[in-house]
Order: C-alpha cells, then sequence, then structure tokens
C-alpha cells in the first residue's frame, strides 16, 4: 500500500487532496473543524524548518560564489540581475495585491485567532539598527528576519574573504543545506494529509466566499508569474542581451515542462544547463556558474507571491499596512526568496518569515496552504526561466555566447 502511494508524484496526491477537501468541508460544514488539527500539525512542521533552512541556505549560497575577485565581471553582473529582477517581482505581487484586492470580503469571524498584530510603525533609524543581531541565537529564537539573514550574508561574506582557511566551514553549511532540503523533503510528504484537513475546514467553515479568494489568489499568482516571463524576461533578452526572444522560449521549453511538473528548481538544474549550453549557446563556464547560482538564490517568482500572499493575510485579518511596510515587504520578500531552497514548498516555509516582518497573522498559512503546490508549479516554471534568463544576457555582456548556435524556430 505505501509502494503505491509513493509511486504516485507528489503533486497529484497534493491535487486530489485538495478536491477531497473541499468536497468534505462543503458537506460536512462546521463541523469539519475537528480535523484541522491534522493541518495544524503539517503548519507546525513547515515553521519548524523556517531558521535552519534560510540560515544554512543563504550561506552557501553566498560561500558558492567563490572567489569574487576570480569571478569578476560574471558574478557580479548576475547578482545585480538577480536582485533588480527579485525587487520588480516583489512590487509586482504588491501591485497585485494592492489593485485586486483577493483578500477583502472574506468572513474570518469564526475563526479562532490570536490579536491582530499592531501595525509595524518603527522609523527607518529603528528599521536600519534592528537589521544588526544583538544576540544572533536569540534572533534564531524570536525568528527575527531582517537580523537573521544579515548574519547569514556577514557569515557566507567571512566565509569568502578566509578563501582556503574557510573552505572547510563552507563545505558544513553546504552540507548542512543540502541535509535541510532533504528534512524539507519530509516535511513536504505530509502536504496531502495537511492540505485534505485545512481545505476541509476552510470550506465548511468560511464557505464558498473562501474559496473564490483562494481562486483569485491562484489567477493573479500565474498573472504575476506570466508578467514575469513575459515583459521583465523578454525585455532582458531582447534589450540587454539583443537576442530573439522567441528563439530564447524555444530553447528553454524543456527546462520550463520539467519545472511545472516537479516544482522544484534543483530537480530542473540539469535540464536548465542543457538548454542554456546546448540550445542557447552560452559557455560551460558561465552557464554552470549562473544557472547553479540561480537555482539557489534567483526566485522571482516566489517573490512576487510572497509580497502578493502578505496583502492577502492583511486583507483578510484586517491589517493597516503603511508604505513603510510595503518597503520592508519587499526586502524580506526578496532576501527570503533567495534563502528559499529549490524544492518544492520552499516558498510556504518562507511565509513566516516574511508575516512576521509586517504583523501579518500567521494563520494566513493555514489558508493559502490548500492551493500552493498549484501556484508553486508555476512559481518554479518562473524561477527556471529567470535563471536561463540571466545567464544568457550575462553571457551576451561578457561574449560567452555563441549567438549563431542559438536554436532557431525551425529547428525546434
Amino acid at each position: 500500500m505505501l509502494a503505491f502511494w509513493f509511486k504516485i508524484p507528489l503533486w497529484q496526491r497534493v491535487i486530489a487532496a485538495l478536491i477531497l477537501g473541499v468536497m468534505s468541508g462543503l458537506i460536512w460544514g462546521p463541523e469539519a473543524e475537528a480535523i484541522k488539527w491534522i493541518g495544524d500539525f503539517f503548519i507546525k512542521a513547515i515553521k519548524m524548518l523556517v531558521v535552519p533552512l534560510i540560515f544554512f541556505s543563504l550561506v552557501a549560497g553566498v560561500a558558492a560564489l567563490g572567489d569574487l575577485k576570480k569571478l569578476g565581471s560574471v558574478g557580479g553582473r548576475a547578482m545585480i540581475l538577480f536582485v533588480i529582477t527579485g525587487q520588480i517581482a516583489a512590487w509586482l505581487g504588491l501591485a497585485l495585491g494592492t489593485f485586486f484586492q483577493p483578500g477583502n470580503g472574506v468572513d474570518t469571524s469564526a475563526i479562532e485567532k490570536g490579536d491582530t498584530p499592531v501595525p509595524n510603525d518603527t522609523t527607518a533609524v529603528d528599521m536600519i539598527l534592528s537589521i544588526v543581531p544583538d544576540s544572533p541565537v536569540q534572533v534564531m529564537a524570536d525568528v527575527r528576519v531582517l537580523p537573521l539573514i544579515v548574519f547569514a550574508l556577514l557569515i557566507g561574506i567571512g566565509i569568502l574573504m578566509a578563501k582556503e582557511d574557510g573552505k572547510p566551514l563552507a563545505k558544513i553549511f553546504d552540507s548542512g543545506a543540502i541535509v535541510m532540503q532533504k528534512v524539507t523533503m519530509i516535511v513536504m510528504e505530509l502536504t496531502p494529509f495537511g492540505v485534505f484537513a485545512l481545505m476541509a475546514w476552510v470550506a465548511g467553515t468560511l464557505g464558498m466566499d473562501a474559496l473564490l479568494s483562494l481562486a483569485q489568489l491562484v489567477g493573479l499568482n500565474y498573472l504575476g508569474c506570466l508578467l514575469i516571463i513575459g515583459i521583465v524576461y523578454s525585455g532582458m533578452i531582447k534589450f540587454i542581451a539583443k537576442l530573439p526572444v522567441r528563439d530564447f522560449f524555444r530553447g528553454i521549453i524543456d527546462a520550463m515542462a520539467v519545472s511545472y511538473s516537479t516544482a522544484s528548481s534543483n530537480a530542473t538544474l540539469p535540464v536548465t544547463l542543457r538548454c542554456v549550453e546546448r540550445n542557447l549557446g552560452v559557455s560551460n563556464s558561465v552557464a554552470s556558474f549562473v544557472v547553479s547560482l540561480g537555482a539557489t538564490i534567483n526566485m522571482n517568482g516566489t517573490a512576487m507571491y510572497l509580497g502578493l500572499a502578505t496583502l492577502f493575510g492583511a486583507q483578510i485579518f484586517g491589517v493597516d499596512l503603511s508604505w513603510g511596510d510595503y518597503f520592508l515587504i519587499s526586502i524580506t520578500s526578496t532576501l527570503g526568496a533567495i534563502g528559499a531552497a529549490g524544492i518544492p514548498g520552499a516558498g510556504l516555509i518562507m511565509m513566516a518569515l516574511v508575516f512576521g516582518s509586517v504583523g501579518v497573522p500567521l494563520e494566513t498559512i493555514a489558508f493559502v496552504a490548500g492551493v500552493d503546490r498549484i501556484m508553486d508549479m508555476m512559481r518554479t516554471t518562473t524561477n527556471v526561466s529567470g535563471d536561463a534568463a540571466v545567464a544568457v544576457t550575462v553571457a551576451s555582456m561578457t561574449g560567452e555566447i555563441d549567438r549563431e548556435e542559438m536554436i532557431s524556430a525551425d529547428d525546434v
């Protein structure tokens, strides 16, 4: 029986659980709350992974840069593009959430929750001072976002500065990141059960209004990802790399298909490398570095979604957000996405960090967990497309691309 269960792809089990959960909730009504504890168990398991996963992943990602002087223009340009596109993606998510307001109209009076957190009213000076941790251990215990990220980045930079002496520690963090990815995959096996319980609870307790809001959130997630791919990435290829946009997407169609089905940048990495080198003519040195680095830190689809989901939660629970909060969300969404592992469900784990930074209740995770896998597939496709776009753009800027080798429309 177990062998049969694990032979079914996880995404298929999640979709089946989603459908059965909605049907069960509509039939049971409010009594479906009796099984919500299963979903709560799943959410607690996810929250357990937040600090170690982002800490190990960020340090390992920075350390993977190697010798910054040796990497020179390739590493610098790739990082600039990753950060800029990440910020664009995060602000796009905020814009979609603000304009369409998918969380409005949901009656949450039937939900037992803690007090609504007070809006963030810290000054710019307070925010700057808060990013320097008084105690890294206390920061980890309190799950404070920016100080944790800053500390992880400093450790990664210190490893690079130590050069040979830092390599043993770099291997430890790299192993730690791999181990945490495996632990995350174990927790993700609980997803079908958590999704079933949470969707039954949402459908039974809050009714069709909540389901329609979730459907709108899914639609906005897909719209945001398509805008990133169709405008941001296409613009990079056309105006910076000065290459045919159509041929670029024809060249990475295999990677896009695999990423959508697996929802994992890491699982798609070999296919992405093959597409970028063989179909798009990028040199092996640039492709292997930029694509591998991108699979770790380039999560534009996730950054967009984190901004969108934070506004969704704020609208559901009536949390007023200021422009300062929007700026903080954009920063934490981008950095949180960088710290997200390239595996299914990583964006769900990063939510706790972003939500906590602006006082959005973590109960929001219970709302979106049921439909997260559907959105994760499109977000991963966006992430992988971005890896390829940055690799092609950097290769074009540094003369490391064979333009004649880029496939034509007749070759596919």
